[in-house]
């Protein structure tokens, strides 16, 4: 129940004010208006959100800042557990901020993740099978050293900092009807939807072997779902966050699912259409689109979330 009251006490004066302290260390990342027919998407009018473009590659750098300069860090440092994008964000936040990182990352991570990480001067270690094998290997970490756990999506501060996204976005975009947004533990959705709290439509997107939000609206709470997909190093947690459940169920429409090869062939028109290299987990707002998951109407304002770009380059080769 405290943890419930927690999230659900989000607002947008608070996420107001995460983003006038994390302000000088994100970028403010682009907007582009794109003919639908350039998407391969029905009559619609899309507005592309480029958070790929955000340093460290991904919105996740929102929420890393966010924890580091609203909590207390102790000398041990923070330790982070991830599919990879969040532990480049807390190793670069660290990184920038001069203060040690220890990242937990599992096999699934991919080679450009797991380079970038140790390029930003993090303890890295890469062992067990899915996020949740890394997850509780950093949480004896912390427990061992010390350090400050900096969760990837179930922590209030980490949600305030993925709110600044909504922020941007409305203040970008003002008259979007629909915004859709990519769904893995669910910090960018819950911090969105905090912003937004139904002023606007908001659409979940997951991938069909990572239906985490899909399964927990289902059951009316948070609970195990498969953890597979092309997109598992940035979409497939075990589970939803807790403290982000309430808030996506108070303010999502509902949650649609997408196929790794609807995937595959959205990462494929973005290189194609804008020259744009995003990793599959970024690409899962435009699938849900170009595959029908999601029907638009003819007139319809769609914001498109492409939340992250790191990969060394796209293999069209699968």
């Amino acid at each position: 129940m405290l943890r419930m009251t927690l999230a659900l006490a989000i607002t947008r004066a608070d996420i107001e004010r995460v983003h006038g302290r994390i302000a000088p260390y994100i970028r403010r990342t682009p907007v582009i208006d794109v003919a639908s027919a350039d998407l391969d998407l029905p009559p619609c009018h899309p507005t592309l959100k480029l958070e790929l473009l955000q340093r460290s590659g991904s919105f996740k750098t929102r929420g890393a800042f966010a924890n580091l300069l609203t909590r207390a860090v102790p000398a041990a440092g923070v330790v982070a557990a991830s599919g990879g994008n969040h532990g480049l964000a807390v190793a670069f936040a660290a990184m920038t901020l001069r203060m040690p990182a220890k990242i937990f990352v599992p096999e699934v991570c991919s080679p450009a993740k797991i380079e970038r990480i140790r390029s930003y001067g993090a303890d890295l270690v890469v062992g067990g099978e899915r996020y949740a094998d890394a997850l509780a290997a950093s949480e004896a970490w912390a427990a061992a050293s010390g350090a400050l756990q900096i969760h990837a999506f179930d922590q209030p501060e980490t949600l305030l900092g993925q709110g600044t996204l909504g922020l941007e976005l409305a203040e970008q975009a003002p008259a979007l009807d629909t915004v859709l947004v990519a769904v893995g533990g669910g910090g960018l959705i819950g911090g969105v939807a905090a912003w937004y709290a139904g002023a606007t439509r908001l659409i979940a997107v997951e991938p069909e072997g990572a239906p985490t939000l899909a399964e927990a609206f289902k059951a009316g709470r948070p609970v195990d779902a498969a953890a597979g997909s092309v997109a598992a190093d940035s979409l497939a947690p075990r589970r939803v966050g807790e403290l982000m459940f309430p808030i996506a169920r108070a303010h999502v429409e509902r949650v649609v699912l997408v196929s790794d090869a609807a995937i595959l062939r959205a990462q494929r028109t973005l290189w194609d259409a804008l020259r744009i290299v995003a990793e599959p987990g970024g690409c899962a707002t435009l699938a849900a689109l170009q595959s029908g998951a999601y029907m638009p109407r003819p007139e319809e304002r769609v914001g498109i979330v492409v939340c992250g770009g790191n990969t060394t380059a796209v293999d069209f080769s699968r």
